[in-house]
């Protein structure tokens, strides 16, 4: 027994030393250039294909080609990756949304070109670099880790690595060259990555999709060490590499044995799964990877007809075999779900293809009657009912997602997708001895394509349906800003859910109408791979566009059928991995829409000048009862017959805040009374923003009450202060720039607390009731988009108005016309909260000044 438990943990060992590597490269490249390798497997496998064709293919002696390989080779896969696709994308620092899509753009080519060069099929006589002794290769992690670190503490480069990682663009003031930085972090991970590759190559399967997935299920080790300890990373990997190892040992019987055994498999899986879910990702509060900046364009009705008719032509000028076409239906289906989770919805989705897979394996269960407690479902029934039972594992998908942004969402879904291969998809239990009939009457291949195409109009008319009215307004606010559409009075967490659940339901109606088609059940053409293509695929394609599916569909279906396998993905790879520095397809797209010579539909003709605000000379016609403040003229608001608290209005008593142990605000306690103007002053890293987003909901204190008159709202999130009549503003203007102005103002409106002076009259009483009304807010000047978010916000009929530093970058006639507006809105009964540095508007407006310092008030 002794013996067994040693053999087991040098067998770990040895697989958590390769891990060890792997995490090890992912940290360094993440550390030195922002961007999480997601394309660190691809240039594994690429590289031990390159070995095995210089010692195999071509003869060479094993150290020469290991020498070449790994010195040249992989450094050099990975210099072109930051001179060709990343180094673009870093000015003036790395987007952490765009080099995602490009990090996955190259993880697809790679495979596509490996797929082409080398074929689909596993290679079995990959070379052995080093002999089968974990021992040497757990040392040689260990040292490798000690020697980045090393480095990295205690030498001139690693101090200009340290300042890089802390601020790029401050760094390269100092005098430090980042992208040497970032050339020399992308060619040593991509040296660690060859050196994985090579390593694991002769004792798993070499083929273009089995290794990098399998270095992509080690992403754990690099989430867990929160991509910045090497340490933790080293020694993640090898505890994780020995426990799997030991639960091999376990053969319990029944149900239990398979689970033990697929755990011992991929315990992994199972790592990358709880470490994107339960730890905090990278990413923080980044931007959504398909952000439009202006409208999408109307797709013309040629457009429209063109792609109808060519969808039809297989059914006049086919024969009778459409095994091929009957698939490009079915996946356009399932690629509509990214149209709805990443086009409308904003959220990274890497696990669609799981969920198709799902949706395709419950179909065929559903329909051989394999079901526990149901008998076969006749006709489409099956499909319809695999929908259901997926849509729940959708809406657990998007429930740890609702509180993650960018990356980390982007991590929790493909850690999603890789658990769904892995623990349902390949298991024999759920797939042995499957088979798959169509339902009678659609056993030719042209009735059932009919069919297809009818599902696919109404998934299409179902996902327009979420581009207009108030329901592409709210998803719009959602995509593209998502904290100023919570402070609008969107509810966020829910629509979240809803947008991964209905993307689930797509994405399982496409699956099951796949393996209907095909006659048969292929886990391949479900594993994650297939969704890193799939998203960027339609991502290349306009993510935001119901007709990208269509396209994305005949490419991914047509190329690989008329060519050879990989050359889809070869195309897609290219597209995404340069998505960045190429003209964005949108771009083009407008351009043939709108014809050469043609000036944008869209285009700003003029700048609007602040001095409209309220009026053509910047003051609003008196109100009567309204009395002039600080000197300003006298100014009317519209009445705002919304709710009004009687006394006490908003306050904070006792508030305390502190970030990772450092403390913050100090048991603050303000007052902010109606129809009073109070201003809250104080240094920069004073605790204003945090004091103030304590009190709009952003954030939760972790001692004290938020109360408006005197309910306790210190637990309520920010669309709901927002529907009690609690509005702010941004420091950064936080508009919705695929919205146009009017668009903008009236999500306020439509999700307030209601009683507000509306739509129409909050574009007049700001001077947007103009031209500017029709203009995408995308591009506007900075005056005119503070005036939409403050327009925004009064359409909601608030009684508290939070603003952060309104008057940054205004000139000074928008200066003095917002004094005057914030006199008359008090004036009117509006608590007003004013946190700003402009100390003469201070001066000007406040009614009473609090002065915030080391996080106390004052007195």
């Amino acid at each position: 027994m002794a013996s067994l438990t040693y053999d087991l943990t040098l067998a770990g060992l040895a697989v958590g030393s390769a891990a060890a590597l792997t995490g090890i490269g992912l940290v360094v490249t993440y550390r030195t250039t922002g961007v999480l390798n997601l394309a660190h497997g691809a240039v594994a496998m690429v590289c031990a294909f390159v070995l095995r064709q210089f010692t195999v293919g071509w003869g060479w002696p094993l150290a020469a080609g290991a020498a070449v390989t790994l010195l040249v080779v992989a450094p050099g896969i990975g210099l072109l990756l930051d001179r060709a696709v990343f180094r673009p994308l870093s000015a003036p620092s790395p987007d952490p949304a765009r080099t995602l899509v490009a990090s996955i753009g190259v993880f697809v080519l790679l495979v596509g070109a490996a797929a082409v060069l080398w074929g689909t099929g596993a290679r079995t006589d990959a070379p052995v670099l080093v002999p089968d002794e974990p021992w040497a290769q757990v040392a040689a992690a260990v040292l490798l880790a000690a020697a980045v670190a090393t480095a990295v503490r205690r030498t001139g480069f690693g101090r200009q690595v340290r300042a890089v990682v802390d601020d790029r663009e401050l760094a390269g003031l100092g005098g430090v060259d980042a992208d040497r930085v970032a050339a020399a972090g992308w060619a040593f991970g991509s040296f660690t990555a060859g050196l994985t590759g090579v390593l694991l190559a002769p004792y798993l399967r070499l083929d273009p999709f089995g290794l990098p997935l399998l270095v992509v299920e080690v992403l754990a080790v690099a989430v867990i060490a929160r991509m910045r300890s090497l340490a933790v990373a080293v020694a993640a990997a090898l505890a994780i590499g020995v426990a799997q190892a030991q639960l091999t040992r376990l053969h319990p019987g029944g149900e239990a044995g398979t689970l033990v055994q697929a755990l011992g498999a991929n315990l992994f899986v199972v790592a990358l799964l709880v470490a994107a879910l339960v730890l905090p990702g990278p990413g923080g509060a980044g931007g959504w990877v398909g952000r439009a900046a202006a409208p999408p364009v109307r797709i013309p009705r040629g457009v429209v007809l063109a792609a109808a008719v060519l969808l039809l032509l297989p059914l006049g000028l086919a024969g009778d075999d459409l095994s091929t076409a009957v698939q490009v239906p079915a996946l356009a289906v399932a690629l509509l779900s990214l149209v709805v989770v990443t086009g409308r919805g904003g959220q990274i989705s890497l696990c669609q293809a799981a969920f198709a897979g799902l949706g395709a394996l419950g179909t065929a269960v559903l329909a051989a009657g394999r079901f526990p407690g149901l008998p076969a479902l006749p006709g489409l029934l099956a499909p319809a009912a695999a929908v259901l039972l997926v849509v729940p594992l959708g809406l657990l998908t998007g429930w740890p997602a609702i509180r993650r942004h960018g990356l980390a969402v982007a991590l929790a879904t493909l850690a999603v997708g890789v658990a769904v291969s892995r623990f349902v998809l390949d298991q024999p239990y759920a797939t042995a001895g499957l088979t798959v009939s169509r339902p009678a009457g659609l056993a030719a291949d042209r009735a059932y394509y009919a069919v297809e195409l009818a599902v696919l109009a109404c998934a299409l008319a179902a996902v327009a349906a979420l581009r207009r009215g108030r329901a592409g307004r709210t998803l719009a606010a959602l995509r593209d800003h998502e904290a100023g559409a919570e402070a609008a009075g969107v509810a966020v967490r829910p629509l979240k859910l809803l947008v991964f659940t209905a993307g689930a339901a797509l994405a399982a109606l496409g699956g099951g109408l796949l393996v209907l088609g095909t006659g048969a059940f292929d886990p391949a053409a479900f594993d994650p791979v297939r969704s890193l293509l799939w998203f960027a695929a339609v991502f290349v394609l306009g993510a935001d566009n119901p007709l990208s599916p269509l396209i994305a569909a005949v490419l991914l279906v047509g190329l690989d059928a008329g060519t050879q396998a990989g050359v889809a993905a070869v195309v897609v790879g290219l597209l995404a991995a340069f998505s960045g520095v190429l003209p964005p397809w949108s771009a083009v797209r407008k351009r043939l829409v709108a014809g050469p010579g043609r000036a944008p539909r869209h285009a700003p003709a003029h700048r609007e000048s602040g001095a409209a605000v309220g009026g053509t000379d910047g003051r609003a016609p008196a109100r009567s009862g309204t009395a002039p403040r600080s000197g300003a003229p006298a100014r009317a608001v519209p009445p705002a017959t919304g709710p009004l608290p009687a006394t006490g209005g908003l306050a904070a008593h006792g508030v305390r805040m502190s970030y990772d142990g450092l403390p913050v605000l100090l048991g603050v306690d303000l007052r902010v009374p109606p129809a009073r103007i109070t201003a809250l002053v104080g240094a920069n890293g004073a605790g204003k923003s945090t004091l103030f987003d304590c009190l709009c909901g952003t954030l939760r204190p972790d001692a004290g009450r938020v109360e408006l008159d005197g309910a306790d709202l210190t637990r309520s999130p920010a669309h709901t202060r927002s529907r009690l009549g609690v509005a702010r503003t941004f420091q950064q203007p936080a508009v919705f720039g695929s919205l146009t102005v009017e668009e903008n103002v009236r999500v306020g409106a439509e999700h307030g607390p209601g009683g507000g002076p509306g739509t129409e009259a909050a574009l007049r009483l700001l001077g947007l009731a103009g031209p500017v009304r029709a203009l995408p807010a995308a591009g506007l000047p900075t005056g005119v988009l503070r005036r939409v978010e403050l327009a925004r916000a009064l359409a909601s009929g608030p009684h508290t108005l939070l603003l952060d530093e309104p008057a940054a970058g205004l000139d000074p006639v928008e200066a003095g016309a917002l004094a005057g507006l914030l006199a008359a809105l008090a004036a009117d009964g509006t608590a007003v909260l004013v946190v700003e540095h402009d100390l003469d508007l201070v001066e000007r407006i406040a009614d009473a000044v609090a002065v915030l310092e080391g996080g106390r008030i004052l007195r």
